[in-house]
C-alpha cells in the first residue's frame, strides 16, 4: 500500500511541476533530498552506533537482567501471564530501556527480537496475541526521558538548547502511552467477552 502512495505522490509532483513550469525546481529538490537524506544518515549512524554498541555491552555484562528486574513492576502490569525471567522479557526490557533514553533506532532491533520471541509462543502465527499487541503500542508510544535522537536533530539544526524540549516530550509521550495502554486493556476485555 505504501508503494502506492509514495509512487502517487511522486507522479502528482512531476505533473504540478510541469504544469507549472517548475520541472527545475522539482529537478533540484530531487538531487537536495538526496544529500539532505545522506547527511541526515551519517549524523543518526554515530548516536546509533554508540548507543546500539552500549546496549549491546549491557546484554552481555547483564545488565539487561539488572533492568528487567527494575522493570518488572511494569512488565507484571502490562504482561501478567509472562514469565519475567525469559528472553522476550530481557528483549522487551532492554527496547523500554532504550526507549526511554530516547534511542528509537537502537529501540527497533530490540523490539524485533522480543517480536520474535513473542512470535515463538503464539499458537496462530496469522493473529497477534494480546502480549503482542501491548508490546506494539508500548514500542509505538513509548515514553522517552532523554529525547537523545530529537536532541541530535535539533542540535544539527542549530537549536540553542536541543534538550529544552524535554518536559514537552514527557508530557506527550506520557500521555500517549497511557491512552495507548488503556484502550489495549479495553479492547482486550471486549474480545475476551
Amino acid at each position: 500500500m505504501m508503494n502506492y502512495i509514495w509512487v502517487g505522490l511522486m507522479v502528482f509532483a512531476f505533473i504540478a511541476a510541469a504544469f507549472q513550469g517548475n520541472m527545475q525546481q522539482l529537478s533540484n529538490s530531487v538531487i537536495q533530498g538526496g544529500v539532505d537524506a545522506v547527511q541526515l544518515c551519517i549524523t543518526l549512524m554515530g548516536s546509533i552506533c554508540l548507543w546500539g554498541g552500549l546496549m549491546r555491552i549491557a546484554q552481555q555484562s547483564g545488565l539487561t537482567t539488572v533492568i528487567s528486574r527494575l522493570l518488572s513492576p511494569l512488565l507484571k502490569i502490562a504482561f501478567p501471564g509472562m514469565d519475567l525471567s525469559s528472553h522476550e522479557a530481557g528483549a522487551i526490557s532492554m527496547n523500554i530501556t532504550a526507549n526511554l533514553l530516547g534511542l528509537g533506532n537502537a529501540a527497533t532491533p530490540l523490539g524485533l527480537e522480543a517480536m520474535k520471541h513473542l512470535q515463538a509462543h503464539n499458537p496462530d502465527t496469522m493473529t497477534a496475541t494480546n502480549e503482542m499487541i501491548t508490546f506494539v503500542v508500548l514500542n509505538s508510544a513509548a515514553l522517552h526521558l532523554i529525547p537523545s535522537t530529537v536532541a541530535l536533530l535539533r542540535q544539527q539544526f542549530g537549536a540553542e538548547n536541543p534538550l529544552d524540549i524535554m518536559p514537552a516530550s514527557w508530557l506527550s509521550s506520557a500521555a500517549a502511552l497511557t491512552v495507548g495502554i488503556t484502550l489495549t486493556k479495553i479492547f482486550k476485555r471486549r474480545v475476551e467477552r
